[in-house]
């Protein structure tokens, strides 16, 4: 066996074991080590459908995993902080909306979510307006009804970036880490509201005594 037979049989090991590999990551980094050992056995052996087949695959291998590896460290950083998802911008969809259009409303079944580049945007229930490189319609993901809890309407004209819950589904699975850090980003969210709500219902209450304190002063 001669060591361009040594490096084609390498390349068909590593084939078969990247197609069990459980998580994208290593499939990824194994796809690369058998597009490299094939490129090397089909150049000496002139094999030249696959060397054009790996000579496509390769790069393809490689872009995706610079994406994937790029996409874990922004959710790392963006858990971290603010919880900006900025990363998620490369696999949405641009999408104008203009003033008065209801993106989606209460009651209705969830299938994506929002970030907003531009225009205003309003939680109808809640009375929240939404600034530009928000996140909206997360939630609807963990919900085991998949049903929205809000509406939200569209003030001005503007730009939104969506993506589909099935697409998020599949970097959710595709990567442990990511879906790690995905679910903290939305628990840390709904703590967020939590404690919103919390603070209404404290302002409320502390309302009440005054409302009783004025009707008593007006009947006395």
């Amino acid at each position: 066996m001669t060591w361009v037979d040594a490096i084609g049989w390498l390349g068909a090991a590593l084939a078969i074991t990247g197609s069990a590999m459980k998580t994208i990551i290593p499939l990824r980094c194994i796809g690369i080590g058998a597009n490299i050992c094939s490129l090397i056995f089909s150049s000496f052996n002139h094999n030249y459908p696959s060397l054009v087949v790996n000579l496509i695959l390769l790069p393809l291998n490689s872009v995706r995993l610079y994406q994937m590896l790029g996409l874990i460290k922004r959710v790392k950083t963006a858990s971290k902080s603010d919880l900006s998802m900025e990363w998620l911008k490369p696999f949405m969809t641009r999408r104008k909306t203009k003033a008065g259009e209801v993106l989606f409303a209460k009651g209705d079944v969830a299938d994506c979510m929002f970030f907003t580049i531009s225009g205003r945007f309003r939680l109808k229930e809640i009375g929240i307006d939404l600034v530009q490189g928000q996140v909206v319609g997360e939630m609807g993901f963990m919900s085991p009804s998949n049903t929205r809890t809000q509406t939200l309407e569209c003030l001005d004209d503007g730009e939104v970036l969506s993506i589909s819950y099935d697409e998020v589904r599949q970097l959710y699975f595709q990567n442990p880490q990511f879906g790690f850090y995905f679910l903290r980003l939305t628990s840390e969210r709904l703590f967020q509201n939590m404690e919103r709500m919390e603070e209404e219902i404290a302002r409320l209450r502390a309302a009440v005594p005054q409302a009783e304190t004025v009707q008593k002063a007006a009947t006395a």
